[in-house]
């Protein structure tokens, strides 16, 4: 006989949930040093599920604390101007994001749970923390004197209990116009599910209903990047600005282009993009944008090539080369050193471009001199 569901209570910390990150960032059982083990109860997918969805939230705040005592990031919260009670959400900021004359390095996840500082929950909980976070992204960039911007595009919402409504109950004995035969039939069918599942589960718990109330300007991945573009990256002392975008992420990145096309031109170094679900003809993104795309962004894809084999282009966008994983999740953290030798590659051209301008100017003004002397 099956037991009942035990109730959806779980631990409120690691300690607690008797796990802990050992040196290498793998996170472990205290006591037996085992990984962690999704089926804790065996034919209780549901409580499993709750368990594990419990264990990610605990995940989420301690990553948050990464970032603030280990990388001395800042929350930036938003809307800038929220007022008292509203529901808000926020990004991280490094001390120079806004200040650093030179480099400014934004990071934009893919869609889910994961929040600011994740790539993918399952990595960190499975794997470790350096190919499941960003911070071996952030830890990079400050070595080579970026600023850095973390978004945080699926903290979108508040998330609040329904009020029970009442409903109206239709009494057995109350007139129906269905042939009493049908209702019989329907009844039992009915019944036979409800048995079915109580056999299941003896003692089904009902969850609480909730409704999502969004972030002001800051409800979709597509928004909240558009309004950090506009309120903080845009407004950055950065002269060239990088982005990672893994998955929808890309997808983010591109309907931001499509909005700021010439904003992002004259302030974006380099794009790069892992495992983008971008799609330039549903985005119906311009020619112009689809050009600039191709010289300056890069999509490192799963596949079972060696990492930067170049591959065909499915659309005329940008460069596929192989992140060298046929893991979705695990594209961003195996590409990291090639996504940062592209941007020094994006940079040195891009001030190549800069110093020969700038000769140039210098020698037609010299000649312009050199002309009035001799009219003189």
């Amino acid at each position: 006989m099956k037991k009942d569901e035990p109730p959806f209570t779980f631990p409120k910390t690691l300690e607690e949930f008797e796990y802990a990150f050992n040196e290498y960032g793998q996170l472990r059982h205290i006591k037996t040093g085992e990984p962690f083990v999704f089926n804790a109860r065996e034919d209780l997918h549901r409580w499993n599920q709750k368990r594990y969805e419990a264990l990610g939230e605990i995940i989420t705040q301690y990553v948050y604390e990464l970032l603030e005592k280990q990388c001395n990031m800042t929350k930036a919260i938003l809307p800038v101007d929220a007022a008292e009670g509203e529901p808000t959400s926020f990004i991280y900021l490094s001390s120079d994001a806004l200040s650093n004359p030179s480099k400014l390095l934004v990071l934009i996840q893919g869609s889910g749970v994961v929040r600011a500082g994740q790539w993918a929950r399952r990595l960190i909980i499975n794997q470790d923390l350096d190919s499941g976070t960003q911070i071996p992204f952030i830890n990079r960039a400050m070595e080579e004197g970026y600023g850095v911007m973390v978004l945080n595009p699926n903290e979108n919402y508040l998330e609040v209990e329904k009020r029970a409504l009442s409903t109206p109950t239709t009494s057995p004995n109350e007139a129906s116009d269905e042939p009493a035969e049908k209702r019989e039939r329907k009844d039992d069918k009915e019944g036979k599910k409800k048995r079915e599942f109580y056999e299941k589960y003896r003692n089904p718990q009902k969850e609480t209903e909730t409704e999502r109330i969004p972030v002001r300007e800051n409800g979709s991945s597509e928004e909240h990047v558009l309004y950090v573009w506009d309120h903080f990256v845009s407004k950055a002392a950065a002269k060239n600005v990088f982005i990672v975008a893994h998955s929808y992420g890309g997808l983010s990145f591109v309907e931001l282009m499509n909005q700021r096309e010439m904003e992002v031109k004259n302030r974006v170094c380099a794009v790069a993009l892992t495992d983008s679900a971008h799609n330039i003809w549903l985005q119906e993104t311009s020619k112009g944008t689809q050009d600039w795309m191709q010289q300056h962004c890069c999509n490192w894809v799963s596949s079972p090539e060696l990492l930067d084999t170049p591959l065909e282009p499915m659309l005329p966008d940008c460069p596929r080369v192989s992140a060298g994983t046929e893991k979705h999740e695990l594209t961003s953290w195996t590409s990291l050193r090639s996504v940062f030798k592209f941007f020094g590659e994006a940079l040195n051209a891009r001030e190549g471009e800069e110093a020969e301008e700038s000769a140039s100017a210098v020698t037609t003004r010299s000649s312009s001199l050199k002309s009035k002397h001799q009219d003189l």
